[in-house]
C-alpha cells in the first residue's frame, strides 16, 4: 500500500519523533511505501528514516522552492512546481492518507483531502493519527460540526481518529 503522509518539518520533542519512528517502522515492516513531502528535516526526516530502515520504499514530493532540504536517496523524488500540485501529486500517488503532527501546512492539507473527499473526488481512507492528543480539539471540532448538520456525511465515512500508528494502520488495512 502507498501512504500518503502529511506531517511537520520542524524538530518537534519525544512526545511526537517517538510516534513518528513506531510508525515509519510499521510502514517499512509491512512492505508499505511512505509517500511524504520528501524532506529531509524534522518530523518528516525521522519518519522516512524509520521507513527505510524497516525495508519500506521512499516515495518523496517536494516543491520547487523546498528543493534543497529534499531528501537525496529517496526510492523516488517528484518536483512539483507548487504546494497546490503537491498535495494533487501526494493524493494521486497514495493509496490512503494519514495525517500526523503538524502546523499550518499540515492543516491545510488535511483540510483539502477532507474537503476532496466530502465532495467524492476520492474514496480513499484518511486517518488523523493523534499522538499525544495533538489533535483532541480537531476531532471535537468535527463532531460539534457533524452534529449540527455541517458535514453532509457521517464523521465516520470521512475520516477515522487513531491514538497510534498501529491503530491507524490496521485501519488502513480493513479499509484498503
Amino acid at each position: 500500500m502507498n501512504i500518503g503522509v502529511f506531517l511537520s518539518a520542524a524538530d518537534l520533542g519525544e512526545q511526537y519523533t517517538v510516534p513518528a519512528k513506531e510508525f515509519g517502522r510499521l510502514i517499512g515492516e509491512g512492505g508499505h511505501s511512505l509517500v511524504w513531502g520528501g524532506s529531509e528535516s524534522g518530523l518528516m526526516k525521522v519518519v522516512a528514516d524509520a521507513v527505510q530502515a524497516s525495508g519500506g520504499r521512499l516515495v518523496g514530493v517536494s516543491v520547487e522552492f523546498l528543493q534543497g532540504v529534499a531528501r537525496t536517496d529517496a526510492d523516488e523524488m517528484i518536483v512539483a512546481r507548487d504546494l497546490a500540485h503537491r498535495k494533487a501529486e501526494l493524493l494521486l500517488r497514495s493509496d490512503a492518507i494519514v495525517v500526523m503532527v503538524g502546523g499550518t501546512g499540515t492543516l491545510d492539507e488535511a483540510t483539502e483531502i477532507l474537503e476532496l473527499k466530502k465532495h467524492g473526488m476520492h474514496t480513499k481512507p484518511v486517518v488523523v493519527l493523534n499522538s499525544a492528543g495533538f489533535y483532541d480539539g480537531l476531532e471535537q471540532q468535527f463532531r460539534r460540526m457533524e452534529s449540527e448538520g455541517f458535514l453532509p456525511l457521517p464523521l465516520a465515512d470521512l475520516v477515522h481518529f487513531a491514538d497510534d500508528g498501529a491503530a491507524a494502520l490496521a485501519y488502513l488495512q480493513e479499509q484498503v
